[in-house]
């Protein structure tokens, strides 16, 4: 008898258990565990969100927090992927309901919370079309005039990608097709998402499966914000990118001497985080946001110093990106809003 067979799904050794065998590499325990859960009666839908699903956001923090490389991050993944097919092989839905399509939209890899989605969509009577990470928007277009699917399901994870989210939305509303959206890039409670013109946002997998079910398309009540998005100074942000993060590279190695003193490797790490800064900065400015670019400095200032880098750096990155945009009064204002949630 396997050990999830002995377990139930709610107690937290279990959790543990499938943590550490993912961790450790092992698909073949983190398989069997979640097959021997199908068979001792637990339904499929539960494995994947209070197992799969919950273990995947732990594994995230453990990236956050510098106790596992990227590299066992991504192996992780994929043997949580490696179980949630698993899953799928061993339950066979008859479709009664309609066809939906899931995407990622350009630019964002985090495929594994679209596929549950896919997953818990097939059982509960959709044809699914799962379409990944990373779709292009106009590749996403020519898949709905080919099949004409009733509804889209849009995931956007980074608030970076919410200008192509809009762009993407916008063309399958003009295609016909109404659209959910989800993702922690959409905002707190999803606020973006009907701004940029979903018909709604779901939460979770479970949220979009009920939601899904009854009353839809719904009606969408909240008017696009299309008239107010990507004014002149997210154009000049977007257009100067390049020059922004090579001068605020330059002047930060002038302004923090400990950069001098850097390798190879930490100086790729910090020309990112600048790339970041800017980006973060971008899509603030796209939907007039500032909790855009707020929420991405806490968050990174808590990967920053798990990582032994102080407050002080990133403080200093921001001024130098600041310094560039003296002319352009929004943004300046959200690179301050942002400072000021650094520590002193």
């Amino acid at each position: 008898m396997s050990v999830a067979a002995r377990r139930p799904l709610d107690d937290p050794g279990l959790a543990d258990e499938f943590l550490r065998v993912i961790g450790d590499g092992d698909e073949y325990a983190a398989v069997d565990m979640v097959t021997s859960l199908l068979d001792d009666g637990v339904p499929a839908q539960r494995i994947m969100i209070d197992l799969i699903a919950r273990t995947q956001a732990r594994v995230g923090d453990l990236w956050a927090a510098n106790q596992w490389s990227v590299a066992r991050e991504h192996a992780a993944t994929a043997i949580s992927e490696r179980a949630l097919g698993a899953l799928a092989a061993r339950t066979n839905v008859k479709p009664s309901r309609g066809r939906v399509t899931i995407a990622c939209v350009d630019g964002e890899w985090h495929a594994l919370p679209t596929r549950i989605l896919a997953e818990m969509l097939r059982l509960d009577g959709w044809r699914v079309d799962f379409l990944g990470a990373n779709v292009p928007g106009p590749h996403l277009i020519t898949h709905l005039h080919q099949t004409g699917p009733d509804v889209v399901a849009l995931s956007c994870m980074i608030a970076t990608r919410l200008p192509r989210a809009h762009a993407a939305i916008t063309a399958c509303r003009a295609a016909g097709v109404p659209v959910i959206a989800g993702g922690r890039g959409f905002g707190p409670g999803g606020r973006y998402a009907q701004h940029l013109g979903a018909d709604a946002w779901a939460a979770g997998a479970e949220e979009a499966v009920r939601r899904l079910a009854r009353n839809w398309p719904p009606h969408n009540q909240d008017a696009p914000l299309a008239a107010h998005l990507g004014d002149d100074e997210y154009t000049y942000v977007v257009r100067h990118r390049p020059e922004l993060i090579s001068t605020a590279m330059k002047r930060l190695a002038e302004a923090y001497p400990t950069m001098r003193e850097y390798n190879q490797r930490q100086r790729d790490a910090t020309a990112e985080d600048m790339a970041h800064i800017v980006d973060f900065l971008a899509a603030a400015l796209y939907v007039s946001e500032t909790a855009v670019f707020t929420d991405f400095v806490t968050w990174t200032e808590g990967v920053l110093r798990a990582r032994g880098v102080p407050p002080v750096a990133l403080r200093v990155g921001l001024q130098t990106i600041q310094d560039q945009l003296r002319d352009y009064p929004a943004a300046t204002a959200i690179l301050a809003s942002g400072a000021a949630r650094i520590p002193a």
